[in-house]
């Protein structure tokens, strides 16, 4: 039986009278690569926020390795250590090198030796290409190259689960791919993700499961096969023959 890692419990979220999540629940388990669908406005992105506690749900509980997350930040630190984050704004800092950016998590919140986060800055910098630019700013850096960086700050920490909240949907469509197949390599590891996207080429090819959105609820949880051969939900099955009159 899989390792479950993450688990959500009845979660929903409001923004004053507006209701954002409304009773979710599921769960990751470790090797998973999970994709959030869902138009515009689903929630998909404020579900992310929540596991991330960068979001204080309204309800409801977020279990790590069956032990509830507490809202004391020596606790929630220490969960974010295990569960990263890569944002769509990239979020790295301005005024640090690459190999600085990809330094200062582990030093400042793991401790670790400054040589071992050197090691694991360049081992992981390498993986996603980015290695020949370690002394340069992000101002130097495309989009698709900051997306790259971000990743590896991100694996830097040794995470159970990367979260990634649409990773490609600040970047020009031509550096989309790079960020995509760095993503890809990733899945092949085990590394167990939850992706939020609007690719749905990627999360058809890539994902071991979908989680589909509509108005706060989670609509459809399947396998990626599933979904995307046989859809149950009428939303679904709406969103699934736009994508597909996209493609043709």
């Amino acid at each position: 039986m899989a390792e479950k890692i993450i688990e959500i419990v009845d979660l929903s979220k409001s923004f004053g009278n507006h209701e954002v999540l409304r009773k979710i629940d599921f769960k990751v388990e470790k090797g998973e690569v999970i994709c959030i669908l869902g138009s515009s406005g689903s929630g998909k992105s404020t579900l992310l926020r929540c596991i991330n506690k960068l979001e204080h749900q309204t309800s409801g509980k977020i279990l790590y390795h069956g032990k509830e997350v507490s809202d004391r930040q020596k606790d929630v630190n220490e969960y974010r250590s295990k569960v990263g984050m890569v944002f769509q704004s990239f979020n790295l800092f301005n005024n640090m090198t690459v190999l600085k950016n990809c330094m200062e998590g582990t030093r400042k919140v793991l401790h670790v030796p400054k040589q071992e986060a050197f090691e694991r800055a360049i081992k992981h910098l390498k993986a996603v290409g980015m290695a020949p630019y370690i002394n340069a700013y992000p101002a130097q850096l495309s989009g698709g190259q900051k997306q790259r960086v971000a990743i590896a700050r991100g694996l830097c920490m040794n995470p159970e689960v990367l979260l990634f909240d649409e990773p490609t949907s600040a970047l020009d469509p031509e550096m989309v791919g790079e960020v995509l197949n760095v993503m890809k390599e990733l899945a092949q590891t085990g590394l167990t993700m939850v992706i939020v996207t609007h690719e749905m080429a990627f999360a058809r090819d890539v994902s071991s499961r979908i989680i589909f959105m509509d108005n706060g609820y989670i609509a459809e949880d399947t396998t990626s096969k599933e979904f995307f051969t046989n859809p149950k939900h009428p939303r679904s099955k709406e969103f699934l023959s736009r994508y597909i009159s996209d493609t043709k």
